[in-house]
């Protein structure tokens, strides 16, 4: 396996990078987590209202685009019918692209909001959470995949590229270092935000094992977990994206419906409808001052770097995979069609998720009285909402099995990915890369579940927003310059053809 890596340049650099951070951890992890938090202070002082701006830009820059005349393009030839039926390609791009945070956050974030307003307003506090958690999951998030979609799928459809990010700047930038580099910080960024995912996803398994069967799990149980998530996802993508990860894929969409429509018919139907539609209201109207923080609607620094800068940073670190993953399966839709799609369908999908849960909860708060945080824990605050709905046994078990299946969705189309990334551009990457980046990805979330323990006083969570705040800035530049060159393309080629 070394040898294969060492004739494989970005592969070798970026997994040499990838293992020495990994060793780094593992030997020295008080040391490491305290240079991490210095870091993410620095980067959160000078450049986290720069990752606000960011996102609002990403959101108006695909509208225009969409709206305008380069929306008509066709990723493929101009006869060339979409690879994928609407309803294929809504659950892979849904299922890469948020994955198991919708459960993770279902509940405990509207109720978070809910109970600490992010900013004064006159909205009702159920309104102004639903409203706050929708800006956090909506269009923004689906605007960094959109961009990176339509600026791979471009590439590979019209400009006949290998699948790479530095195939995009390429006609720009002559420098063989510098291509490389911006594939080498492309897969880090990816694979911080990936690991970020798992770290997450299997302590939040464990909660939910931990609520079922009354025990106390530890540290030991996780790494298992993700030892168990990486190997069935080394699986499903060795065996490609129409075998193993369509299949995943669509697997979870149904079972997250079937969750979703019985919570939403076993709890109060109008007042989650009213909630729904009276939140997307007010987001709509309040976008642009909350994308900007400006004014009254400016929750401050502390919780813009708890909360949306975080955000907006693992959006950002899942930008590569997800965009080039629904780049892959978008062959033969028009950019507007990519653009709208992307945009439109999961954030709505996302906005119902969340008030049905959202409601629901301060419905169950409102009936009890007093709260006492009985949702404020993160890992298992959904297992404890189940908790108060009929068959809540089989809610919780069904749901540790969607995380699972969830991060194993995530997993694989991100190692399907990272090969193709690291074998010459190759849209059917070789076997031997999926394995090499499955190994690697699991090295990286042990450390990363090290660190999340390393102190009494955080967790995997805390861990993750200081890292993710640090790995994911250079990335936020470089989008900057693909977008650029990006829209210079698309006038000239069109200048090319209209003479």
């Amino acid at each position: 396996m070394l040898k294969y890596i060492q004739k494989h340049t970005i592969l070798s650099i970026s997994v040499g990078i990838i293992f020495s951070c990994t060793l780094l951890v593992f030997f020295a992890t008080e040391a490491s987590y305290n240079a991490i938090e210095d870091a993410s202070l620095w980067v959160r002082n000078y450049f986290g209202y720069f990752y606000l701006y960011l996102g609002f830009s990403c959101v108006l820059a695909l509208l225009v685009i969409a709206y305008s005349r380069y929306g008509n393009i066709k990723l493929g030839k101009p006869n060339s019918k979409p690879e994928y039926s609407l309803w294929a390609w809504t659950t892979m791009l849904y299922s890469a692209g948020m994955g198991s945070g919708i459960l993770l956050r279902a509940v405990q974030e509207p109720v978070f909001m809910q109970q600490n307003p992010p900013y004064a307003s006159n909205l009702l506090p159920d309104t102004l959470a639903l409203e706050y958690t929708f800006y956090q999951w909506g269009l923004t998030a689906w605007a960094f995949y959109g961009l990176f979609a339509m600026i791979i799928g471009y590439a590979l459809y019209i400009r006949k590229k290998k699948v790479r990010i530095s195939a995009t700047i390429e006609d720009h930038v002559k420098s063989e270092f510098v291509k490389k580099g911006v594939d080498v910080i492309t897969i880090i960024t990816t694979v911080f935000g990936l690991i970020a995912a798992i770290g997450l996803g299997t302590t939040q398994i464990k909660g939910g094992l931990n609520h079922i069967t009354d025990s106390n799990f530890g540290i030991v149980t996780t790494i298992s977990l993700c030892v168990i998530i990486s190997t069935i996802a080394c699986y499903s993508a060795w065996q490609g994206v129409n075998k193993g990860i369509k299949i995943f894929s669509k697997l979870n969409i149904i079972v997250t419906f079937v969750i979703l429509i019985f919570v939403f018919v076993t709890s109060d139907i109008s007042t989650i409808l009213i909630s729904f539609a009276t939140a997307t209201l007010y987001y709509i109207i309040d976008f642009i001052p909350m994308s900007l923080a400006i004014g009254s609607y400016n929750p401050g620094l502390d919780f813009l770097t708890g909360w949306t800068f975080y955000y907006w940073a693992f959006w950002l670190s899942w930008a590569p995979f997800t965009g080039i993953f629904i780049a892959r399966i978008s062959k033969g839709r028009t950019i507007r069609q990519l653009l709208l799609g992307v945009l439109i369908i999961p954030s709505i999908g996302t906005f119902f998720w969340f008030s049905v849960f959202g409601a629901s909860a301060f419905k169950l708060i409102e009936e009890w009285g007093v709260y006492n945080n009985e949702f404020g824990n993160v890992f298992s605050s959904i297992f404890v909402f189940f908790e108060h709905y009929p068959y809540a046994t089989f809610l919780n078990i069904t749901s540790v099995f969607l995380l699972i299946s969830f991060l194993i969705t995530s997993v694989d189309s991100a190692v399907f990915v990272l090969s193709m990334f690291t074998d010459n551009g190759s849209k059917n990457p070789s076997k031997i890369h999926r394995v090499i980046w499955s190994v690697f990805i699991l090295l990286a979330t042990i450390a990363l579940v090290l660190l999340g323990n390393v102190k009494a006083d955080i967790n995997v969570l805390e861990a993750v927003q200081r890292l993710l705040i640090i790995t994911s800035l250079p990335f936020a530049f470089l989008i900057v310059i693909m977008l650029g060159y990006f829209i210079k393309d698309l006038r000239k080629n069109k200048l090319e053809k209209s003479k």
